[in-house]
């Protein structure tokens, strides 16, 4: 038996097609002698088992007589188990008009409704599946497959007659230089491009990665992401952290592999990538782990995987990186995100507020489709489709917002193009695509104040209108100095920078309106005797000394660094401006000092290892001469004794 025919026989099986035990004139049977000749040759070689003949029989059948219907669904039969599909679905099209309904005839309605549905022809679709709901057996896999089928077909008539203002443009011959790139990832300031690419379109072309930069509004050359990264296996569906400094990608069958394919980080310092290591049997399972997205901080991961223990075939799942350095156990995102469908490919929006996903267990166009949810007080809200043109009866992926909502990236299929088939896509997002949450980002370099040498720094950003929730976590790279944080427009926040042996600086950050980026630097004081920082975080009613409840994360902060530095005392003391009466600032000044010391002492600090002190307005850190000036001048500073 030849190889194929042996295939046919196993699909054959598995399908339960059904065909005469014996040759004869059907009712739709051909007036033409050696049409009906043929399609009897046909079944005959069917029940002897040998498919190709009885193809080749079938198609001479309707050769020569076009009208001949119950041929053309023996063929299509056929071709469809051999996974032909448009060979099948031309042949169920010519067969089934040619032929008047009947109840014998659900199964082939099903299988070309399928077919028509796959090649999105919603009308063929709607009438096939309503024949075969009509006749077909009710309450089965089959039926309530056709009834969603109906709604989704709903669904996309509405959509393409409201399409969504989608203009998608290629990024250019200098960046889709491959036969396939997609899943593209941009870093938070959107000057680095992270895809992946295959010079050819076949199963056993090698997939890297490829990182591409923006210089001076132009996009570059991609270059391989890190030899220590590609190799001459599979590296593809990769994320990036904000900063670009954290990668995890996914690789299939690798000897450290706990099953079909894993999750990979590699950390860059400097312009080097670190090894990339397998993230261990807490996050990767001996099933298909893939597609991660990686929050801004890079801390929290999402991704698909068909494991045990979900909601379908394949869900979304999420882990996070623990204090110690270490993940934590992935939890699925429940039923409000996934489905008995497929979900994957998720995308989180830098602002951590919007989440962008494709499944196929939704209404939808057809195939995958991508939707976008947004994250509510108590929990994620439900996903909406995107809508037409961006989804079609294709399975659709990879989507990419950039933080402030105006430019989005994607791959695509281009036709007559030469050998791309697959190209990276920027388009202006529409307003119903964009995230919950527009945001900018803040730049800079940590020193030491002393040497002024980049230091490697841990920055941590907190939400100042909900006491103790931290946003952020980024380390700054120890070679450059340099760090990158998301900043959400509309939100009050704290942001520390602390570094062993160095005293702790803060800053007190409110995101307006703009998405201009923020430059800054932080010199951080050794400590030593006289090294002070100011308290940017801790605030007061005007005129009054009690603590308002947002200082307590920088008060909470500070007893955490003077519990890391047990040996030191400090002065904590307070600033005012010049408005008003020298003696009522001086007084006031050393209340709020001794504010601040009493609430450390309650916490649990040694009252010994402070000195409350006021100074009123005899140090000014800037001329009172505007009101941006005064407020610097209206502080709380920390120095070393």
């Amino acid at each position: 038996m030849h190889c194929l025919a042996r295939l046919c026989l196993f699909l054959f099986l598995l399908v339960g097609w059904v065909v005469p035990v014996a040759a004869q004139t059907p009712a739709g049977g051909s007036s033409n002698t050696k049409a009906q000749k043929a399609y009897e040759e046909g079944i005959k070689q069917v029940q002897g088992r040998n498919f190709e003949k009885a193809l080749l029989a079938f198609q001479d059948a309707v050769k020569r007589d076009t009208a001949f219907a119950e041929a053309h669904l023996q063929a299509a039969n056929l071709f469809r188990i051999l996974q032909k599909e448009e060979e099948a679905y031309q042949h169920y099209r010519r067969g089934l008009t040619q032929r008047e309904l009947k109840p014998s005839g659900y199964a082939d309605y099903f299988n070309f409704a399928e077919l028509a549905f796959a090649r999105g022809q919603y009308e063929e679709a709607e009438t096939f599946y309503g024949h075969f709901l009509k006749f077909g057996r009710k309450n089965t896999k089959q039926a309530q497959v056709a009834t969603q089928q109906l709604k989704n077909i709903s669904f996309a008539q509405k959509a393409i007659k409201a399409p969504v203002n989608f203009n998608p443009k290629a990024l250019g011959d200098q960046v889709n230089q491959f036969r396939l790139q997609y899943s593209p990832v941009l870093t938070t300031d959107q000057q680095a491009l992270l895809f992946t690419a295959r010079q050819g379109s076949g199963p056993n072309d090698d997939e890297d990665l490829y990182l591409v930069y923006r210089k001076e509004g132009a996009w570059q050359t991609p270059v391989s992401v890190s030899e220590a990264i590609n190799t001459e296996l599979n590296e593809g569906a990769a994320s990036l952290s904000g900063d670009g400094r954290v990668l995890v990608f996914t690789s299939c069958n690798r000897p450290d592999s706990y099953g079909s394919c894993d999750l990979y980080i590699s950390y860059r310092e400097g312009q080097e990538w670190s090894k990339p290591k397998n993230m261990g049997r807490t996050v990767n399972t001996a099933s298909w782990d893939s597609q991660p997205s990686l929050s801004a901080d890079g801390r929290t991961i999402y991704f698909a995987s068909n494991r045990k223990g979900g909601q379908g075939g394949e869900d979304i799942w999420v882990t996070k990186q623990q204090e110690d350095g270490t993940w934590s156990i992935p939890v699925n995102m429940g039923p409000t995100i996934n489905t008995p469908g497929r979900e994957n490919s998720p995308f989180l929006h830098a602002s951590g507020n919007t989440l962008y996903l494709a499944t196929d267990g939704r209404e939808g166009m057809g195939g995958l489709d991508l939707f976008k949810v947004d994250r509510q007080k108590d929990g994620w809200g439900t996903p909406q489709n995107m809508g037409y043109p961006l989804n079609t009866h294709r399975d659709e992926s990879s989507i990419f917002i950039s933080p402030d909502n105006k430019t989005g990236y994607y791959s695509g299929q281009l036709a007559g193009t030469g050998k791309v088939e697959v190209a990276l896509l920027q388009f202006e997002v529409p307003e119903v695509w964009k995230g919950k949450t527009v945001s900018s980002f803040a730049q800079g370099r940590v020193f030491d104040a002393q040497t002024k040498k980049p230091l490697k720094a841990t920055v941590q950003v907190y939400d100042l209108d909900s006491a103790g929730v931290i946003t952020q976590q980024v380390s700054s790279d120890g070679t450059s100095g340099e760090y990158t944080i998301v900043l959400n427009q509309k939100q009050r926040y704290a942001l520390y920078v602390t570094a062993p042996g160095h005293v702790l600086e803060s800053r007190h950050i409110s995101a307006t309106s703009t998405t201009e980026p923020l430059a800054l630097d932080f010199y951080l004081q050794p400590l030593s005797k006289g090294a002070k920082a100011v308290l940017s975080n801790i605030f007061f009613d005007t005129g009054k000394a009690e603590l308002r409840p947002e200082s307590q994360t920088e008060l909470d902060k500070l007893f955490q660094f003077l519990r890391s530095n047990p040996k030191i005392k400090v002065e904590i003391a307070g600033h005012t401006d010049n408005v008003g009466q020298a003696a009522a600032n001086q007084k006031l000044s050393e209340a709020r000092a001794q504010a601040v010391v009493a609430y450390l002492v309650k916490k649990g600090a040694p009252a010994s290892l402070f000195q409350a002190k006021g100074y009123g307005q005899t140090q000014p850190a800037a001329p009172n001469t505007s009101e941006e000036n005064r407020q610097l001048n209206r502080r709380i500073e920390l120095r070393i004794l």
